[in-house]
C-alpha cells in the first residue's frame, strides 16, 4: 500500500519552514483505485494535490494514500487498524464504488463504513466521508438505496460529508483517463480542490473559525482557486455539467 508525505506548494517552502511530518496532523485517505491514482504517479494522485492546496493556504500536514486499487469496503475495514497506527487527525473515507459495480448487498456496504468510522472515531481522528453512487445496471432501487448510505451516515454519526467529489470531473473526457472512469492529471487536481475544500474546516483553529464565523477568513475559497488557476479550466461554476458517470461497463478494480 502505498505510503506518501504530504507536498508543500514547492519545496522550498519545506526548507522554509523546516517542518517535520512527525509533528504535522496525519490525514488518511482511505480508499480505492480512485485514491490510489491509478495511472499516475503517486505525487500526481489527488491525496498529495490536497497537501499542497492545504500547505499554501497554512495547513501543512502528512498525508497517508492508503487507496487500493480494487478495494471494497470489506477491504477498508480491514486495513483501518493498521492505518489507524499513523494516529491521523483526519481520516477521508472513499470507498464503495467497487461493492455497487459488483451489486454487494447496501446492507453489507453501509455496515462496513459504519465500523470503518466508528473505528476512526474510536481512535480520535475527524472523518470526512466521502459519497459514491452506482451505474444503474442493478435496478433504479438499488441504485437509490446505495447512492443514500453515505449521506445517511454522515448523518447518524454526525461526520463531515463530501457528497460526490467527482461531480465536476465525471463524464468530462478531457479530466480523465482514457477508461473514462479515473481522473487524468487535470482531472486530480480538480478533485483535489473539491476535498480540499471540504477538508480545510476540519483544520481550523479555535481563531480561524472565529475569523471565518465573522467573513475575515477565506481559506477555503483561497484553496479552490489555487487549484482552478493551476488546471486552468476557470470557475467550477462556469463549467457544463457532466454527462451522467455511469454510463460505464468497466470497473474501479483495474490494477495499477
Amino acid at each position: 500500500m502505498p505510503l506518501l508525505a504530504a507536498l508543500c506548494a514547492s519545496a522550498s517552502v519545506w526548507a522554509s519552514t523546516s517542518a517535520d511530518p512527525k509533528k504535522l496532523p496525519t490525514i488518511v485517505f482511505l480508499g480505492d483505485s480512485l485514491t490510489a491514482g491509478l495511472g499516475l504517479a503517486e505525487e500526481e494522485a489527488f491525496p498529495a494535490r490536497v497537501g499542497e492546496i492545504l500547505a499554501a493556504t497554512g495547513h501543512a500536514v502528512h498525508v497517508v494514500n492508503g487507496g487500493v486499487s480494487g478495494d471494497t469496503t470489506a477491504g477498508g475495514l480491514r486495513r483501518i487498524d493498521w492505518l489507524l497506527r499513523q494516529k491521523p487527525a483526519i481520516v477521508v473515507v472513499w470507498l464503495g464504488a467497487n461493492d455497487g459495480l459488483r451489486g454487494f448487498p447496501v446492507e453489507e456496504t453501509e455496515r462496513n463504513v459504519r465500523e470503518i468510522i466508528r473505528k476512526a472515531k474510536g481512535a480520535g481522528a475527524k472523518v470526512l466521508l466521502c459519497g459514491m453512487t452506482v451505474p444503474p445496471s442493478y435496478g433504479p432501487i438499488y441504485q437509490k438505496s446505495f447512492s443514500a448510505v453515505f449521506p445517511r451516515l454522515a448523518r447518524e454519526l454526525h461526520v463531515a460529508f463530501s457528497p460526490f467529489p467527482l461531480k465536476d470531473v465525471a463524464g468530462k473526457p478531457e479530466l480523465n483517463l482514457p477508461d473514462g472512469i479515473h481522473p487524468n492529471l487535470a482531472g486530480q487536481r480538480v478533485v483535489a480542490a473539491v476535498l480540499a475544500k471540504d477538508l480545510a474546516p476540519l483544520l481550523e483553529t479555535g481563531h480561524e473559525r472565529e475569523r471565518r464565523s465573522t467573513g475575515a477568513w477565506n481559506g477555503s475559497a483561497s484553496s479552490l482557486s489555487y487549484v482552478l488557476a493551476d488546471v486552468g479550466h476557470g470557475s467550477a461554476s462556469s463549467w457544463p455539467r457532466p454527462r451522467d458517470p455511469f454510463q460505464i461497463t468497466s470497473h474501479l478494480s483495474r490494477s495499477r
